[in-house]
């Protein structure tokens, strides 16, 4: 073989043989089963791993019942082996680079006290009484109606 061509063949199999990056992100919260987006895309319920294609900023949004909406922006920096020009090595070097970026949102229980039926009622009654002992409330009328008790025939006059 030639030394010219065994380089040739060299490089080639290194092209054909090509490495692999696989990006994962991870995302936690305390408590878990929360709803994420990642920017205003639904990805699903905590804890959760998925796949993601590019570094930068994500506008993020967790929900969970019982807690207030977290609205924030997470940085997701590449690691040196994706940095150019070193993605171009990684990406044809025969191993496999792993990424994997963790994310954890810590959510706040939702202000307020928990209401029971039965204060909501007493609360509406109570509204209702200042209401009637206004100066500014008006007496109730009684509206008579004006509507025919029976519907007018339309006869066509030929």
């Amino acid at each position: 073989m030639v030394p010219g061509t065994f380089r040739v063949a060299a490089v080639a199999l290194i092209l054909c043989c090509g490495g692999c990056v696989e990006q994962i992100m991870t995302i936690k919260t305390d408590p878990p089963g929360a709803l994420v987006y990642l920017n205003d895309q639904e990805i699903g319920r905590t804890p959760l791993t998925t796949d993601f294609v590019w570094y930068g900023n994500y506008q993020v949004e967790v929900r969970k019942d019982g807690y207030q909406t977290l609205e924030t922006h997470k940085w997701v920096k590449a690691p040196w082996w994706n940095w150019v020009p070193f993605d171009f090595f990684a990406d044809i070097s025969p191993a496999t680079y792993r990424d994997h970026q963790k994310l954890f949102f810590a959510l706040i229980p939702a202000a307020g006290p928990t209401t029971q039926p039965e204060d909501l009622i007493g609360r509406a009654e109570k509204f209702k009484q200042d209401l009637q002992s206004s100066e500014h409330t008006r007496p109730a009328t009684t509206r008579s109606s004006t509507r025919p008790t029976t519907r007018p025939s339309h006869k066509n006059s030929d």
